[in-house]
């Protein structure tokens, strides 16, 4: 394994033309996994628009946009780290309104919202085509090791130093959480691109020792 210091810049320039490259049936369907502080929505959104200048479709759906109403999600109180892992994101929503719809076999109706978290309500958000070629980069905390069906995997990775220092005080609550995600899912063993995000202003990438 060696460890390769990037820019922010070339790390979207890289993710772009990995993912531009790559060809599946349908559509190219992206996690970008990592905690809030690791700013995973930030990356999914800048690579919208490299994608779409290379000639691939691009749409960005928030996990956060897809998480179970209040009733189900607090049911064990606001602040309950075993709660958020097991069972804040609608898994089964955004495979069926997005990742199956952009699968192979998929019509390509992708649902970019389904639920409103602040207003605990449907997002009423429009149905958007996405064509074959397309890709969808659906970014959010604790993606992985779930069994979501995902093309390629993107891993932000903080060490516990950093992501304790962060993550912002109304949201230290989840660390234990991320902590077990660590422990009892490592998605830095297998995910396709593992990024070292503990400076965002100095990202380095994981590569294997065997890597060109």
């Amino acid at each position: 394994m060696r460890i390769r210091p990037i820019t922010p810049q070339r790390l979207v320039t890289e993710l772009t033309e990995r993912l531009a490259g790559t060809d599946v049936p349908g559509r190219l369907r992206v996690a970008v996994d990592g905690a809030p502080a690791a700013r995973p929505d930030d990356l999914a959104a800048a690579l919208v628009d490299p994608l779409r200048a290379l000639g691939r479709p691009a749409l960005h759906v928030r996990a956060a946009d897809f998480l179970r109403p209040a009733s189900v999600r607090l049911e064990y109180g606001r602040t309950n780290p075993d709660a958020f892992y097991e069972g804040w994101v609608d898994e089964q929503g955004l495979r069926r309104e997005v990742l199956d719809p952009a699968g192979p076999g998929g019509v390509g109706r992708v649902l970019p919202a389904l639920w409103d978290a602040a207003a605990d309500r449907s997002s009423r958000a429009a149905y958007v085509d996405l064509p074959p070629g397309g890709v969808v980069l659906v970014s959010g905390a604790l993606l992985l090791g779930g069994g979501l069906p995902f093309d390629v995997t993107v891993h932000l990775v903080l060490s516990p130093a950093a992501l304790a220092r962060r993550t912002e005080p109304a949201l230290r609550w989840t660390l234990p959480a991320f902590a077990r995600y660590a422990d009892e899912v490592a998605p830095a063993t297998f995910a396709d691109v593992v990024v070292r995000a503990d400076d965002p202003r100095h990202p380095a990438l994981v590569e294997s020792a065997l890597s060109p």
